[in-house]
């Protein structure tokens, strides 16, 4: 790499206590009038090494009274529990619901003992999917995820959501209370409008507001109990307390592959932010005497020197530290076609010595990714589109997800295939595309990024008219314009997976067997290139071997 880290012992053990969990999932935000055309905005990316990519789907419905609903932990299935039905559900696609609803998460875990709690029904996953098809925004639905985790227990480790509806969105951070004690602590902080925010596997919101409700919502314990469990001095006042930094301390690997993710977004968008980058390296996080707080941490939310478009948040979800001297395409680790992905484990040794792989946005265990707006000037079901794909951001393609719809895309349905059974399905189909790309990713992958800007920009272009048509009919009779949209989400998303389909043919003929070949007229055989590798690799084999590949004599 062009610039390694050197970490001692005593920190490679934080480092490893730490990864206990995977650094999955990004989350960025964008308010209403940080955006190019007044929608509101949030992205996630499920980042799970065994997570299958599909498109969830609950339609509305009517339940009975005393009707119990079966809680199943989201990452493993396993039963929790049951809960009481409410009289009415909405629908929800993916993870935005029929009222444009919106949520995503980042783990971050936090203090291990406050990750388990006997008994407890509500799973972070749970959460979000019971509570879309209970909000109608997203105020509500902080109130109502704080009130499920109240009355069931909490049965994740600590989580930061982004939570959006067509005129707001917040950031909610909550960790449980551990074994003995039920439920969670947690703060919810709107992002002011105007601003942009974002989290990643480590918890950003510091000190808050404790008396404005109407830019900030926390538990009644929330102080409390970090008092009660000896998390924070007695010298520390509440205005002064510091939910990330009591929760969950930033480290080197809080910065390094988490916050340092935050960090490309507000660099995308905002000026200055040179300032916080020995911060998000995890090589210059400095510490308050008094408070034992990290004070030299970059803000909850920036003001963009620009507006954002929805199209700007899905190139900024396929970042691999381009333009910095992390960029991973430019180390060691890339080899010699530029791959900007490594294998996991995060960190590693030679010897006695500790090294890390680079965390970025876009990396190769995304299970799906979504891009969600929400925009205030449409009906509920027209008006808010769900920007959804499959596997890696940098690779896929954003697909419009009208949330109104009462159909999913067979290719995206959820049950098409599993993680280790082959389907004929939208996460296989991209999966064959990218895996092949890493194997010449200098060559294969501006091939995809073309194909892919083709796609995104003609379905952005198209959503004016979509939306206009869908709206007529929707004012005339909501049924048919339900209806509209659903037939336009089936069709492009189906559609969207069948040029992947060719474009992976394509690709694999002209890329086969290390060779570049391309078609010569009517001519019985392609015309035919071998580039072979870079000039800097095969310096490093030259350098590295000896003599052991030197030619001798005339051959060549």
């Amino acid at each position: 790499m062009k610039k390694v880290l050197l970490i001692s012992l005593t920190i490679l053990m934080s480092v490893v206590f730490f990864t206990g969990k995977s650094y999955s999932c990004t989350n960025y935000i964008v308010t209403k009038s940080a955006s190019t055309d007044g929608s509101v905005i949030i992205s996630y990316a499920a980042d799970s090494h065994v997570l299958y990519g599909e498109l969830y789907f609950w339609s509305s419905a009517d339940h009975k009274p005393g009707e119990m609903l079966d809680i199943y932990e989201w990452d493993t299935g396993k039963w929790l529990g049951k809960i009481e039905q409410v009289p009415h559900t909405y629908s929800v696609i993916g993870n935005m619901n029929e009222h444009q609803v919106s949520i995503g998460e980042t783990t971050y875990g936090g203090k291990e003992e406050l990750g388990k709690q006997t008994g407890a029904i509500m799973d972070y996953g749970s959460l979000i999917y019971i509570t879309l098809q209970r909000a109608k925004t997203a105020r509500e639905a902080i109130k109502i995820m704080g009130e499920l985790v109240e009355k069931y227990g909490y049965a994740s480790s600590g989580e930061s959501f982004s939570i959006s509806d067509a005129n707001e969105a917040w950031i909610l951070e909550l960790i449980g209370k551990g074994e003995g004690e039920k439920g969670a602590v947690w703060v919810a902080v709107r992002i002011p409008d105007g601003y942009v925010s974002g989290h990643a596997n480590h918890p950003r919101i510091t000190t808050f507001a404790l008396n404005d409700p109407q830019s900030c919502i926390y538990s009644k314990d929330v102080v409390s109990f970090a008092r009660k469990k000896g998390y924070t001095p007695e010298t520390i006042k509440d205005a002064e307390f510091s939910f990330s930094d009591t929760y969950a301390p930033v480290d080197f690997s809080g910065a390094r592959f988490c916050e340092i993710r935050v960090w490309t977004f507000f660099n995308r968008v905002c000026s200055g932010m040179e300032k916080y980058w020995e911060y998000a390296k995890g090589t210059g996080i400095e510490h308050d005497s008094k408070t034992g707080y990290a004070n030299n941490r970059m803000p909850l939310y920036v003001k963009p020197d620009k507006k954002v478009s929805v199209y700007d948040v899905m190139n900024a979800m396929r970042d691999h530290l381009e333009g910095t001297e992390l960029d991973m395409a430019k180390d060691a680790g890339a080899e010699p076609f530029g791959v900007p992905y490594r294998w996991r484990p995060l960190t590693w040794k030679v010897g006695d010595v500790a090294y890390c792989n680079e965390r970025a946005t876009a990396t190769q265990q995304t299970g799906f990714v979504f891009v969600s707006q929400s925009r205030s000037w449409l009906p509920d079901p027209i008006g808010g589109i769900h920007w959804f794909g499959v596997d890696d951001a940098s690779s896929t393609v954003f697909n419009p997800i009208y949330c109104g719809i009462t159909k999913v895309p067979e290719s995206y349905q959820r049950g098409n295939g599993k993680m280790m059974e082959w389907a004929n399905s939208a996460f296989w189909v991209f999966n064959q595309v990218s895996n092949w790309a890493y194997t010449r990713y200098n060559v294969i992958h501006p091939e995809i990024a073309t194909k892919q800007k083709e796609l995104e920009t003609k379905y952005i272009e198209y959503t004016p008219a979509v939306d206009k048509a869908a709206e007529m009919l929707y004012k005339q009779n909501p049924a048919s314009g339900v209806q509209f949209i659903t037939d336009y989400t089936v069709n492009t998303a189906n559609r969207t997976v069948y040029e992947w389909q060719r474009l992976y043919e394509y690709l694999f003929l002209k890329y086969m067997d290390g060779n570049v070949k391309e078609k010569d007229g009517d001519n019985q055989n392609p015309k035919l290139d071998q580039p072979g590798y870079n000039d800097e690799w095969k310096k490093r084999v030259s350098e590295t071997t000896g003599d052991k590949l030197k030619v001798h004599g005339d051959a060549h």
